[in-house]
């Protein structure tokens, strides 16, 4: 059986420290049909441990009538990501908050104990015991001392914080929880609870959270620089909740738990009221902040997006009407999260998975580092002016410390000051990098006294992305850091130590040429893979979305495209696969194709039908595609909210954010029959009192309403066995 501890440092995987990476998905909001891919790509983008809310609403709408059944089944979803190797922390509430109608809660609850959270009511008590053993029969044997992949539960969500109690009787509440779910029989090694804006934690491990913005803000105006950017010691996210109450503190001791976070927003779930869009680099640099701060565990809230499925009495999305301080959409619930309500990887996804692919292969050192924060190192997200940095070491028996250190000029939605000619020093850890240049936007971090295989890097400008542990060891790095005048990797490449490009490394001596250094570009890095085929380990890369599914001793690679297929890989594949065609060379890569395949998407047409001074409907004509295993659309807008119906149901929605952002949606759900929906849409007021990052040109109008365009996309699954 694998053991999963902590100290005040980090997790431990089987006497190992442990850095992690986390991610949220909701099986009772994605067709369980589906959730194996969905795994899959998860964990294709690095995903170590998922976690989701068991939501009391989508199981009990209606009392003592539970649905464990498709979208719903719980025990299927853990038994589906013990298939896909991957653990799991479930998140057993009882409240979720998670943009659901009453934070989970079923309304027949809040009839019988209107107080719920805000009691130590034994009536409450009692309605919580039986939901707890609703949830333990579902998941019985499925516990990682069983040999399933349950390795944690979380009580509650943000109690003390949204709502609930606080001081010695929310102590008191949240132990009762914890004990009430001990002995019902989650045994696991790991109890967490949200940590953040003065949460009780009554002892257990507490995660953390931070978002790039705050959509629940009630304010209409751009907002405060998020401290989200800062490296600080500060764990705490002011932000998150503050529709509940801001500046509550912490509530347990720092020093004796681990920096571990759960809900670094992975996107946003934009609101009626604000409407931020999450980029990538928002997300990348928060995540980089996170690290350089000395976190341990990068938890991703949500990873993978979503819909909120049928209500039996009641849509189940969060909404003013019934007390929520929020309008959200009623089915939608993609929160521009890296992968969306469809399974569609975004830019997050590709950025994240830069730190993901880091820390599976360095991250037992990188969890032993301390972290150190220069004098130099500004403590407030309003400081423009100044370079942020951090350092992270470790030890080495040899006497040398090693580690890596951080820079940023990122602060989301804000200007920051160049620095140009700027060399990075510790001088306490004898460590001197070349002159950088860290123009605004950029953040990165770069080792120092690196061991690649028999060679020694002093200092590099270039990240460290993984490593191929193959007879000839290879190091895969990606130019991160602007050498001062200079420019980044022009090319990827690959050349052997002793060949490498002094710019970019500079080695301790001579490097010995026994191993390869692989230098990726930035954009090659966001698109790379790294793959497995027998006893070698690949880097390959690929603009096609891709993820892999082992089994029976082979590796499959499964493509989705439009049935062409391009990659280039390192080192080149020893036989070359059915259906691939070897096609070039490039700087040390092999590059493959599988060309002259491309599908035609199904037709697609629209045309107004109906328009008054509030609404807009139009008809949307989509051919039959039963040669494609999906198909999408993108829905080019203006309006304030939009509505897509098919036979009078409500099949999803979507709230606008600005042109620059269509409504992707993926049409397999709905069958590959021809489909004529319907879409409403609402009127947008440019006098409108909500936020909107980037207005659109209202012209001389003072409403705008319109398709601006439709367009269909093709997806063919292809597999490459390995």
């Amino acid at each position: 059986m694998t053991t999963y501890s902590f100290d005040n440092k980090s997790l431990f995987r089987d006497g190992k420290r442990w850095f992690p990476v986390m991610g949220e998905i909701h099986y009772s909001r994605y067709p369980d049909c589906d959730w194996k891919e969905a795994l899959l790509k998860m964990k294709e983008g690095g995903v170590d441990i998922v976690s989701s809310y068991v939501i009391w609403i989508h199981h009990e709408e209606i009392e003592n009538e539970f649905d464990w059944t498709g979208w719903r089944n719980l025990r299927k979803f853990v038994e589906t990501i013990k298939e896909c190797g991957l653990t799991m922390v479930i998140r057993i509430g009882p409240w979720s908050h998670a943009e659901v109608r009453h934070g989970g809660f079923p309304d027949w609850l809040l009839e019988k104990c209107p107080d719920a959270r805000s009691t130590n009511d034994e009536k409450y008590f009692a309605e919580v015991e039986k939901w707890y053993k609703a949830i333990y029969e579902q998941v019985k044997g499925l516990f990682v001392k069983d040999g399933g992949p349950i390795i944690g539960v979380q009580i509650e969500n943000e109690f003390g914080h949204c709502g609930g109690l606080s001081g010695a009787e929310g102590e008191l509440h949240m132990k009762r929880l914890e004990k009430m779910a001990r002995n019902i029989g989650f045994d696991v090694p790991l109890y967490t609870a949200t940590g953040w804006g003065g949460a009780v934690t009554a002892g257990m491990l507490p995660v953390m959270g931070g978002y790039c913005e705050a959509p629940w803000d009630p304010r209409i105006t751009e907002i405060e620089p998020s401290g989200n950017y800062v490296f600080t010691h500060e764990r705490n996210d002011h932000a998150i909740g503050c529709d509940f109450g801001i500046g509550k503190t912490i509530t347990f001791d720092m020093t004796k738990f681990p920096y571990l976070t759960a809900e670094l927003g992975g996107g946003l779930q934009v609101t009626l009221k604000r409407r931020p869009v999450a980029q990538p680099k928002d997300i990348g640099g928060m995540s980089l902040a996170k690290m350089g701060s000395g976190c341990n565990l990068l938890g991703y809230y949500m990873y993978h997006g979503g819909q909120n499925p049928e209500g039996k009495l009641t849509t189940l999305e969060e909404n003013i009407a019934t007390g929520s301080l929020n309008d959200m959409s009623v089915k939608n619930y993609d929160f521009r999260a890296p992968l969306g309500q469809y399974g569609m990887p975004n830019g997050t996804y590709n950025e994240i998975k830069l730190y993901a692919m880091f820390v599976h292969d360095f991250g037992v050192k990188f969890a032993e580092t301390d972290t150190f924060l220069p004098e130099t190192n500004p403590v407030t997200a309003s400081n423009f002016t100044d370079l942020r940095t951090s350092w992270r070491s470790y030890n080495c028996k040899c006497g040398k410390k090693r580690g890596w250190t951080f820079a940023s000029s990122f602060q989301r939605r804000y200007k920051m000051a160049d620095h140009k000619n700027i060399v990075l020093e510790n001088k306490e850890y004898d460590v001197k990098f070349p002159a950088v240049d860290v123009l605004d936007g950029d953040f990165f971090f770069i080792p120092f006294n690196m061991k690649c295989g028999e060679s020694e890097i002093a200092t590099s400008l270039c990240t460290p992305l993984c490593r191929l542990d193959n007879e000839r060891k290879a190091f895969v790095f990606y130019s991160n850091a602007r050498p001062a005048g200079g420019t980044f990797v022009k090319a990827s490449n690959v050349a052997s130590s002793d060949k490498t490009d002094g710019t970019y490394y500079q080695f301790v001596g001579n490097p010995t040429g026994a191993e390869d250094i692989v230098t990726l570009t930035r954009a090659d890095a966001e698109k790379a893979h790294k793959v497995v085929s027998g006893n070698t380990q690949y880097i390959l890369i690929t603009e096609n979305i891709m993820y892999q599914e082992s089994g029976n001793g082979k590796n499959t690679l499964n493509f989705q495209s439009d049935g062409n297929i391009k990659f280039k890989i390192f080192p080149a594949l020893k036989n070359v696969p059915k259906g691939l065609e070897r096609k070039s060379d490039e700087n040390g890569f092999a590059v493959y194709e599988k060309s002259n395949c491309a599908k035609t998407p199904p037709a697609v047409t629209f045309e107004k039908i109906k328009e008054d001074e509030n609404m807009a409907s139009y008809k949307i004509n989509v051919n039959a595609f039963e040669g494609l295993d999906d198909a999408f659309i993108k829905i080019a807008y203006t309006a304030n909210c939009a509505r897509l119906y098919e036979n009078g149901k409500l099949l999803d929605d979507a709230i606008y954010a600005g042109d620059d952002y269509p409504w992707l949606i993926g049409l397999k759900r709905y069958g590959k029959k021809s489909h004529e929906f319907i879409l409403e849409l609402d009127t947008l007021e440019k006098d409108a009192k909500v936020f909107i990052e980037k207005w659109p040109d209202f012209g001389n109008s003072s409403s705008l309403k319109k398709v601006r365009g439709i367009e269909s996309m093709a997806f063919v699954n292809t597999k490459i066995i390995l």
